[in-house]
């Protein structure tokens, strides 16, 4: 959930990224990874933004991961196969603070193989770089701080004086869920206004996946619990568990335990 809401502020707020990392609000446009190759390595994480000269690459991590230093490499392979001349920036972005020294690893090293790219871990970020950046607010309860509820506070109030109401809505919410890291709900809900960020895209895009999940869930076990009486059925007229499998697609030992109920 906390990188889905980083890479819709990144891909929301891309004048306001780029002014962070590239000290001016830079035109750049997504850039898919189906673009770099037809077997995209897998990285919910993963945004590829793009100019004219300069590829981004940015990766949002909740917790370590030991993967990160190939999949840099590799997307470095992958973008200058597809754009030689542009330059690249790889940028892996941790969110919540741990003592793991792989949040320290910024390079890939195999033989005579070595590729470098950056890390920013969050918990060491000034609070005023995003306190200063509308869209980068939510980053903000996480940045260099020994009192998150008070940035937090600070951030509602920015998140009040913002006049274009859906936007406000937004940032409400991005800033709520990405407070979870550090904050329980009880004091998240106190700053800010619920009903805010209820209305927001986000919010609802939440909401919608988790009613998909729910559906499919319910129409998995509705289809589970059919499978089971049918099983039943079978056995109860005298078909061969062989028989029964091949009808209901369980194995055999579920076969089993249910003959054993009648």
């Amino acid at each position: 959930m906390y990188d889905n809401i980083c890479k819709f502020i990144v891909g929301n707020f891309k004048d306001d990224l780029a002014t962070w990392l590239l000290g001016s609000p830079i035109k750049l446009i997504e850039l898919s990874p189906t673009e770099l190759s037809s077997e995209p390595i897998r990285a919910d994480s993963l945004i590829l933004l793009q100019s004219d000269d300069l590829v981004l690459h940015t990766e949002f991590q909740t917790d370590a991961d030991e993967d990160i230093p190939f999949r840099m490499l590799d997307y470095r392979v992958r973008v200058y196969r597809r754009f030689p001349n542009k330059e690249m920036r790889q940028i892996d972005y941790y969110l919540r603070k741990t003592n793991s020294e792989l949040v320290n690893e910024n390079s890939f090293r195999l033989n005579n193989t070595y590729h470098q790219f950056e890390v920013i871990r969050l918990w060491e970020q000034s609070t005023d770089r995003f306190m200063s950046i509308q869209g980068l607010l939510p980053f903000a309860v996480l940045s260099q701080t020994n009192d998150p509820t008070m940035v937090l506070t600070q951030v509602a109030k920015a998140v009040e004086a913002i006049s274009d109401r859906q936007l406000q809505r937004n940032i409400a919410a991005a800033s709520g869920i990405l407070a979870g890291l550090v904050l329980n709900k009880n004091v998240i809900s106190k700053i800010l206004r619920s009903e805010i960020m209820r209305e927001s895209v986000i919010y609802q895009q939440i909401l919608e996946e988790g009613e998909a999940k729910g559906k499919a869930e319910g129409e998995a076990k509705g289809k589970a619990e059919t499978t089971r009486k049918l099983a039943l059925n079978l056995l109860r007229i005298g078909m061969s568990l062989e028989q029964i499998a091949q009808v209901t697609e369980l194995s055999i030992e579920q076969i089993q335990v249910l003959q054993e109920e009648i």
